[in-house]
């Protein structure tokens, strides 16, 4: 262990809770101790976590259908996805604000019924308008969500189980990642594409019982308001980080969002095989996240390099494998295990770097990502019209090496 990863190992301490209100009597102070921290309550999140990005990512698979019953096009139905994120980015940064006393456990669980009601209201839409509407509840809800995640898990946990607890969220999204689209055709398929989201809303609703009975009261971690989130965007560190973050979460975007035409021009994978290209990376990247957690809590510094130089790498095999299979699937798994491992580790870097400000560094990592996931689409898809889909990865895996690069140069406090 290098003497910056003990001393970024260190630095973490349990944050200073704003005074809650009377009403939150049932508010707890800080982490709690090695002996008896709330794995059970982590699991919950979870399960939370990964209701949201299944219900986030559904229409990806149900798109003709969806198009077909409320009367639009396949384009104008994929942007209830859009909705969602750019409301996620707004809901990140402004749920903390705007509710800064509230106990954290009434928050999680108010936030979860929102999510439910946007999918059975998905599931009822009469029409487009009210389709998006539901989508917007449902950005608000995951926006939240990930605002608090850091500070909430930071609170069920010791300090130095802290990545080892965001892998275990993150297994949640994992999970969601992998079986969403694939789950949702095949009931769609079945049973309607409406169906697929009363599903979801299912999902949706047990998590939130789990939540209910396991979270403890949660005081708000930090200074409350917009004080604290102005405080932390004039920090030069955390905006480094940020655009760092941007870089990674854009590179792999920019070549993951066009994956079906790298795997047919570049790879030489027909439709029939995608699926086990896909396959690959989905094993992969649970994997990534399950190295991520235990690297993180020993070596931050080291974590916070490996993950987005190796999805770099990835990147730039896979572009240069001159259509052999064996490199195409090599290098698609070491882009799994890359990525698999980047939200688990900058998530606990960033919450070692600002221990008193979790729910504005949660805020502002849940935006930075949701922008990069639209600019990277757009960077890639215009790299893909105008050159080819080899510049799309080779750009995208030089911006994530290079984000990867610039995370470690950065020295916490």
């Amino acid at each position: 262990m290098t003497s910056m990863d003990t001393a970024s190992t260190a630095v973490i301490r349990p944050a200073s809770p704003a005074a809650p209100d009377a009403s939150d009597a049932s508010a707890q102070p800080g982490p709690p101790g090695e002996h008896n921290a709330s794995w059970v309550a982590v699991f919950s999140l979870s399960l939370g976590v990964f209701a949201l990005v299944m219900a986030e990512f559904l229409p990806a698979s149900l798109l003709t259908r969806i198009a077909g019953d409320l009367g639009v096009s396949e384009g104008v139905a994929g942007q209830s996805v859009s909705v969602t994120a750019i409301v996620a980015a707004l809901s990140g940064l402004t749920v903390p604000v705007l509710l800064p006393r509230l106990d954290r456990r009434r928050l999680l669980l108010g936030l979860g019924v929102l999510a439910v009601a946007s999918d059975l209201l998905v599931a009822f839409a009469a029409n487009y308008p009210m389709l998006l509407a539901a989508r917007v509840l449902l950005g608000i809800a995951l926006g939240g969500f990930w605002a608090l995640a850091i500070s909430v898990t930071a609170h069920l946990v010791p300090p130095a189980r802290l990545g080892r607890a965001m892998m275990v969220v993150q297994i949640g999204v994992s999970l969601a990642t992998v079986a969403a689209i694939p789950l949702g055709t095949w009931l769609g398929e079945l049973s309607g594409w409406r169906s697929v989201f009363v599903l979801a809303a299912g999902v949706g609703l047990a998590g939130l019982v789990f939540q209910w009975f396991v979270l403890p009261g949660i005081r708000p971690s930090g200074a409350p308001g917009l004080r604290a989130l102005l405080g932390t965007v004039r920090s030069r560190f955390i905006l480094v980080a940020l655009i760092a973050t941007a870089l990674v979460a854009g590179g792999h975007f920019a070549a993951f969002t066009y994956i079906r035409p790298a795997a047919t021009e570049v790879g030489g994978f027909d439709a029939a095989h995608l699926a086990l290209l896909l396959l690959v990376y989905g094993v992969a990247a649970f994997a990534g996240n399950l190295l991520a957690g235990p690297l993180v809590d020993k070596r931050p510094r080291s974590a916070v390099l490996v993950f987005p130089v190796l999805l770099g790498a990835a990147l730039l095999v896979f572009a240069l494998s001159g259509g052999s299979t064996v490199l195409v699937l090599a290098a698609t798994a070491l882009w799994g295990i890359g990525f698999g491992g980047v939200p688990t580790s900058l998530m606990t870097w960033m919450a070692r770097a600002e221990p008193t400000r979790l729910e504005s560094v949660g805020g502002l990592q849940a935006a930075a990502f949701q922008v990069a996931i639209a600019t990277g689409a757009v960077v890639g898809g215009l790299l893909v019209d105008g050159v080819s889909v080899q510049a799309a990865l080779l750009v995208g895996g030089v911006a994530a090496a290079a984000g990867g690069v610039l995370l470690a140069s950065l020295r916490l406090r």
